[in-house]
């Protein structure tokens, strides 16, 4: 039986050079950092364009975007809600996924949320944006990704794709919040709270959306425009 004293490691050890020692330990850390960064999954269901349910349980909200609301409570569905659950349904729903992950894990329902590749380095996210099937959520800390997110969406509203395909509105005043990225209607109690430093002002909600602000839902309620 071949027996190792601690002497023979540390002498082992004290042996490489330390550059190439180092690198072990870099290397086994990053191994380790990865394997939590990212996992594999398959889905069960797609609840719409930017959630489904696992195979293992667990719901699945997409980082950085939000797509058209289907039917549900007292809710009707919006414009191009279902086809945005049928396009997400046909990326994902076969074969495996990857998820990488940002600062949080979950979100305040206890979704898992994470950014989405196929096997083939599809990303998922920016697929759907860039086919129209939903707009730019920037959410801090969560932006990783958020520069080549929003130039999807920016893409698909040069091509009028999708939600963007028929817009159609009048000039109107909406207050957008820097910080969060959110805008609102000037007559909202919350646009009359933002900072003057964070304060910009936009003369429609295609502005605000090519920039890169997402409507606060708690006052812009009709943000299709249809």
């Amino acid at each position: 039986m071949i027996k190792f004293h601690k002497s023979s490691i540390f002498n082992f050890q004290s042996s490489l050079p330390i550059p190439f020692f180092l690198f072990i330990i870099v290397f086994v850390f990053l191994s380790a950092h990865t394997s939590v960064a990212q996992t594999w999954h398959t889905v069960r269901w797609v609840n719409d364009g930017d959630t489904v349910v696992l195979t293992t349980g667990q719901r699945l909200r997409y980082i950085g975007l939000n797509a058209p609301e289907i039917d549900h409570e007292d809710q009707k569905a919006h414009p191009y809600g279902y086809q945005a659950r049928s396009f997400n349904k046909g990326l994902v729903l076969s074969g495996r996924i990857r998820l990488e992950y940002d600062v949080e894990r979950f979100d305040r329902y206890g979704r898992v949320l994470a950014y989405v590749f196929l096997e083939d380095g599809t990303f998922i996210n920016a697929r759907l944006l860039q086919s129209g099937m939903a707009y730019h959520l920037y959410h801090k800390p969560n932006v990783k990704y958020s520069l080549s997110l929003l130039k999807a969406q920016q893409d698909a509203m040069e091509l009028k794709k999708g939600i963007w395909r028929n817009w159609n509105e009048k000039e109107k005043k909406y207050v957008g919040n820097w910080h969060s990225r959110r805008f609102h209607i000037s007559a909202c109690s919350l646009a009359n709270k933002i900072k003057s430093k964070n304060k910009i002002i936009f003369s429609s909600k295609w502005d605000a959306f090519k920039k890169g602000y997402a409507p606060s839902k708690k006052c812009i309620k009709e943000f299709w425009n249809y």
